[in-house]
């Protein structure tokens, strides 16, 4: 029997090295609003002054912070490794090369309108500043939701130890690219763009959860969260040691 293809979303991050954790979770909080089905009392936080949706769970918080600060150092430590082969390179006479990316962002909410408004060319303006300002590096967080399933045959069952299994029914990838503004005309097109960005990212996400509804299972469990998630940094062998909210 063919395995269920997840429905999958690409969104752009574009920050700074001091901001990167502030936009990461900001992203991932707005992702979690529209995904975590315990109920709630709505509340915001503003990152980079645009109003985003944030999720009062303890637990859910401390894992986004805790992904958002692996990412971030990720970043810092290949941050110093591109820096220590540029100096390398410029005291051999080698050039060195520089990569620049390019970003989308999008918003939730009453304030929707006119952030939308500030939130035009977002991606070519992220574009346009990465390059100006050089590449402080790139990496990718990811958010997955998975449903429980009943294995159907015995030796399934046998095999893998249990009669349920996991099975991802959406997945979330940001892509974070870090600017490395060098002067204070730079910094202040650097902030303009991640402003931009993560408008635009933040109304992404509320567009793919308002137009893609019918890959969401339906709920067969009464336990207070009944779609375990997992969040991985630059995704590669994502084992069961990260996997969150099943407990």
């Amino acid at each position: 029997m063919e395995r269920q293809v997840p429905q999958e979303f690409i969104l752009e991050a574009f920050a700074d090295s001091a901001s990167v954790r502030d936009v990461v979770r900001g992203i991932l909080h707005t992702i979690f609003f529209h995904r975590f089905f315990p109920s709630l009392a709505p509340r915001s936080r503003e990152v980079l002054d645009i109003t985003l949706p944030f999720v009062d769970d303890a637990e859910l918080d401390t894992m986004i912070e805790k992904r958002a600060a692996e990412l971030a150092r990720e970043l810092d430590a290949e941050r110093t490794h591109t820096h220590t082969q540029s100096h390398s390179h410029s005291h051999s006479g080698t050039p060195s090369s520089h990569h620049h990316g390019s970003q989308q962002q999008q918003q939730y909410h009453h304030r929707s309108m006119s952030q939308q408004q500030r939130g035009g060319g977002g991606i070519a303006a992220a574009a346009a500043v990465a390059a100006a300002a050089g590449n402080g590096g790139r990496g990718n967080i990811s958010v997955q939701f998975f449903e429980k399933k009943r294995r159907k045959t015995w030796y399934m069952r046998a095999a893998y130890g249990g009669g349920d299994e996991e099975v991802c029914w959406e997945c979330w990838t940001v892509k974070v690219t870090v600017a490395e503004p060098r002067t204070e005309s730079e910094r202040a097109k650097v902030r303009k763009a991640m402003e931009q960005t993560l408008l635009t990212t933040a109304m992404k996400i509320v567009t793919c959860v308002n137009s893609h509804k019918d890959h969401i299972p339906p709920i067969t469990t009464s336990e207070t969260n009944p779609f375990p998630y997992q969040i991985n940094v630059n995704q590669k062998d994502a084992g069961w040691v990260t996997r969150m909210g099943i407990y």
